[in-house]
């Protein structure tokens, strides 16, 4: 209990005055102790505000939400000591719509600040308020890039290593969507058996068809030298599919989408290859494994096994879709299916602009992983032609930038990681989360 003293002058205004205690158990006019109000905001941190207020009573310190939101937002942490290693990326407010900039310091390992939108101008602002930044790691994006140039001259950028190796995959993966027609003279996709595909697949396959008569008079009037804005208005097709077609996206024959099923094929191989080819006796088993499928999805599955055995060799020609067909041309042979194999070795003889395209491709990828600058010039050279030579343009024009990823041993894998956690509160507070609120739990999480 604090003591109160009673004034005895007659002309004292206030007669009456509480005991007074260090700052560090009660500041001037609070209502909690310094320790409970550390114990309020770190509640506060971990689980907000309705969260926060629910364990709060349970551990009988009632408090309300409102209270817990005040408390984080009053003790929000700063970042005080001067920035040298910076990595910057953006994040989704709202994914396609909206989007935000995340600061993270790569040598604390820790936020110090969050952005409201990802415009240059916003960028530069910031950064022109720390100059004592030397590196910034950042994505191959062009903005962050040119805001980085304007504040901050002096500074190293840095290219993610990882996004280096994600952009080299994807390149190869363009390559062989630009290569199916090739693909499928070689492998014969166009010789699919109807009476082997199941009903959706039928339905997918009559809509490729349908497709590939649209795609061949695109073709024939970019070959013609036909504008696209033309050929738009002649066949009544958007840029978006005009552009797919001439970039070879549209080249798939069957989509490939994820299945409950797709964790448990190696199981079911190993089950029907044991002679297990019932369909209910499969899904038993399965869900014993831990599946949590239906019995429809695994009697698909048997069906297509067993059309698949009953085919003769000849007739079964259906081709992988390219997301595949690239999977198998950097797979290792030894980890291939002998069908798998044949197909891959097909695929080589008669498309021998893919296998320079995946030579150069592992080359840059060994390149990255060895930290071997010296070689990147030769790569640019060697990879200027070719099936690749997009994704060689894009390096040679942030050449700087990717010769330093290669160099030093910063990247922005760190600031990933603290998106990661941000998307974690986000979600936690349902969206509704301020940019306030949202850097004063973040900050002071890794502050605190």
């Amino acid at each position: 209990m604090v003591r109160r003293f009673w004034c005895d002058a007659a002309a004292c205004g206030r007669k009456i005055f509480a005991e007074r205690f260090s700052e560090d158990v009660l500041p001037t006019f609070a209502r909690r102790t310094s320790r409970l109000e550390q114990i309020v905001h770190h509640l506060g941190l971990a689980l907000g505000g309705r969260p926060g207020a629910g364990l709060a009573q349970r551990l009988m310190l009632p408090v309300s939400r409102d209270t817990l939101l005040r408390v984080i937002r009053r003790r929000a942490a700063t970042h005080s000591d001067p920035l040298s290693v910076i990595g910057i990326d953006d994040f989704a407010w709202r994914r396609n719509h909206r989007y935000g900039t995340l600061v993270c310091d790569l040598e604390r390992r820790r936020i110090v600040a969050l952005l409201p939108d990802r415009e240059q101008a916003t960028a530069q602002t910031w950064l022109k308020m720390n100059g004592s930044i030397r590196i910034v790691a950042r994505d191959r994006g062009g903005g962050y890039g040119e805001a980085i140039a304007h504040a901050l001259p002096q500074a190293i950028q840095i290219a993610d290593r990882w996004h280096l190796m994600e952009n080299a995959s994807r390149g190869f993966l363009d390559a062989v969507r630009r290569s199916m027609r090739q693909v499928r003279e070689v492998v014969g996709a166009a010789t699919i058996d109807p009476a082997l595909l199941t009903a959706a697949e039928r339905i997918q396959y009559e809509g490729y068809l349908r497709r590939e008569e649209a795609d061949a008079a695109i073709r024939s009037l970019a070959e013609a030298g036909v504008p696209i804005r033309r050929i738009c208005q002649r066949l009544g097709h958007s840029r978006k599919v005009v552009r797919a077609v001439l970039r070879g996206e549209r080249t798939d024959v069957f989509r490939v989408r994820q299945s409950s099923l797709d964790a448990y094929l190696p199981w079911l191989d190993a089950q029907w290859d044991a002679g297990s080819r019932n369909a209910t006796e499969l899904w038993r088993r399965a869900k014993g494994q831990g599946f949590r499928g239906s019995l429809r999805v695994v009697g698909e599955w048997a069906t297509r096994r067993r059309r698949a055995e009953q085919a003769k060799i000849e007739r079964l020609q259906r081709v992988p879709s390219a997301r595949t067909l690239a999977r198998w041309l950097t797979t290792g042979r030894d980890r291939l299916t002998k069908a798998e194999t044949l197909t891959v070795a097909a695929v080589e003889d008669g498309v021998p602009a893919l296998v320079e395209a995946r030579e150069v491709v592992g080359a840059f990828q060994t390149m990255v992983r060895a930290m071997a600058p010296d070689r990147l010039e030769g790569w640019l050279s060697r990879a200027g032609t070719g099936l690749v030579a997009s994704f060689a343009r894009g390096v040679g024009q942030d050449r700087a930038a990717v010769r330093t990823a290669i160099t030093l041993p910063w990247s922005n894998g760190q600031t990933e990681g603290q998106i990661t956690k941000l998307k974690l509160v986000k979600r936690q507070m349902y969206g509704r989360g301020k940019i306030d609120l949202l850097q004063a739990r973040l900050i002071g999480f890794t502050s605190g």
